[in-house]
């Protein structure tokens, strides 16, 4: 995975997206694929919006990738209520091949898990799915992410237990951010740096380190 160079809000297609990330032909290549599993399987379960999918390079894609330029150095990542995949298939295309990457695909909904297993199947990726809740797991991950999965209150009681075993937020949010922090700071206290997303000027990624439960008097 290259060095982000390009800062753009331009539309991205396949080779857009490749020089913004420095990402090789094959990796574009399993993206492309991921692409198509996507859309064929989002025709018999609700994956993500199907509007969305013309906006494929950026929408997911380059939205999901961009962590890696916030997060470098992580090898080891946790997406939470993953979902579609997005945004942890994206991140373990981009780090196959890594020695000692490893992304945790974190989702409740069986049916989800299955498209994850076959998309994990297909493209060979440093995967590990897990069936289950969130905040009942106990893995120790560099990064933990999430992408509309739950507001920031939620969404820090699920990541609680990878905080605690060391890890860093990074946590993909769109324009209501200002107002879940907020929100959050009622029963949470934590150190939040918010930056604003490559890929839609309507999004930010927010990084959150540290936090515990504010004691009530």
């Amino acid at each position: 995975m290259g060095e982000l160079v390009i800062e753009t809000l331009d539309p991205v297609d396949a080779a857009a997206f490749q020089r913004l990330t420095g990402s090789t032909d094959a990796q574009v290549a399993d993206l492309a694929r991921y692409k198509d599993l996507l859309a064929e399987w989002n025709e018999v379960m609700n994956l993500v919006g199907p509007a969305s999918m013309a906006a494929y390079w950026n929408r997911h894609a380059w939205d999901s990738a961009q962590l890696l330029a916030f997060a470098p150095q992580a090898k080891v990542w946790a997406d939470l209520g993953a979902g579609a995949g997005l945004p942890g298939v994206v991140l373990a295309i981009l780090l196959k091949g890594v020695p000692g990457a490893r992304v945790h695909l974190v989702e409740s909904m069986a049916k989800r898990c299955r498209f994850l297993e076959a998309v994990t199947r297909e493209l060979d990726l440093p995967v590990e799915i897990h069936n289950a809740r969130a905040e009942s797991l106990d893995l120790k991950v560099q990064v933990v992410t999430a992408r509309a999965c739950a507001p920031m209150p939620r969404l820090l009681e699920y990541a609680q237990p990878y905080f605690k075993r060391g890890a860093v937020a990074w946590f993909l949010k769109g324009q209501e951010v200002a107002a879940e922090i907020a929100e959050a700071e009622k029963t949470w206290k934590f150190e939040a740096d918010v930056r604003g997303s490559k890929s839609d000027p309507r999004g930010h990624v927010v990084q959150i380190k540290g936090p515990s439960r504010v004691r009530k008097v």
